[in-house]
């Protein structure tokens, strides 16, 4: 069965290996629509874009894989109005263009939840966001979900990959040009390499049978961004002991930061998807291939 997929937000870090992982299928057409193609912030670009693209699909089935996002957590702070038009009201015009004609996966976040419980947060947990880029993410959630039709939302967390900026690509660069670095213990999460991320939603996207309305998919395990840290020192055979201890008070921001982002990835195996792996494996195979 042949598919054509359309991935938004084509040109950022998911996006890049969506298309990677995609290329595998030769079989399959890939439309690819970055920033300066799709417009997010205008509602008639964005519904005469899905349209046009499923009158000329001629693939057995459509899927749009929604990587497009408002990410600039601090800046959201004072442009909330930007970041829920993107993260907020898009996702919901691109459900419902999609409804009843193909299969949408939307991609959203562990910033939907406040970062105070001490163990894995589920799919059902309630959403209660404490900065403007997780309340337009939730936004989003609510639109995918009033929509109706083939959606599934996929919440993830600790994204990083060879595209673009992320905390592996600045630990990396911190390790080569300063003799020590500091980095907070008092945040825990998933570290998830956009590459096994992308791989397991062209995996959902794919499936023949429909999948539950919201899964949590990152790298299995947790870690704290001092661990991850030290973790990127050692498989760069770097001394782990060059990373310093610190608290997220040294480092104020305009948006609060989740104090625990680890997201419970047992749905996502239950629904029958490929297991994902621990995210040691999966930084190692990363570095290797930076």
């Amino acid at each position: 069965m042949s598919t054509a997929w359309l991935v938004t937000g084509a040109r950022g870090q998911l996006g890049h290996d969506l298309l990677e992982v995609l290329a595998r299928r030769p079989d399959d057409d890939v439309t690819a629509l970055g920033r300066a193609e799709l417009d997010l912030t205008n509602e008639a670009a964005v519904r005469k874009t899905v349209r046009h693209w499923l009158d000329e699909v001629r693939a057995d089935r459509a899927v749009l894989l929604n990587a497009a996002a408002y990410t600039a957590v601090d800046d959201a702070e004072t442009d909330e109005a930007t970041a829920q038009l993107v993260n907020g009201a898009a996702p919901g015009w691109l459900a419902q263009e999609m409804a009843g004609a193909g299969r949408l996966v939307h991609v959203s976040t562990d910033y939907v939840f406040d970062g105070t419980a001490t163990e894995p947060y589920p799919v059902d947990a309630p959403t209660a966001p404490r900065s403007a880029y997780g309340r337009t993410k939730a936004a989003g959630e609510r639109a995918v979900a009033a929509a109706g039709g083939d959606a599934t939302t996929v919440r993830t967390a600790w994204v990083y990959g060879h595209h673009g900026g992320n905390f592996v690509a600045t630990m990396m660069r911190l390790e080569a040009d300063r003799p020590t670095v500091s980095v907070v213990t008092d945040q825990v999460g998933s570290p998830t390499w956009s590459l096994d991320l992308a791989a397991g939603l062209v995996a959902l996207g794919a499936r023949a049978e429909s999948a539950p309305p919201v899964l949590h998919l990152t790298n299995t395990g947790a870690a704290s961004w001092w661990d991850l840290a030290r973790a990127v020192f050692e498989e760069r055979g770097a001394d782990p002991e060059r990373v310093l201890p610190t608290s997220t008070d040294a480092f104020p921001r305009p948006a609060p930061r989740p104090a625990y982002s680890v997201l419970d990835t047992t749905a996502w195996t239950a629904a029958g998807l490929p297991a994902p792996r621990p995210w040691r494996a999966a930084l190692a195979e990363a570095l290797r291939s930076w």
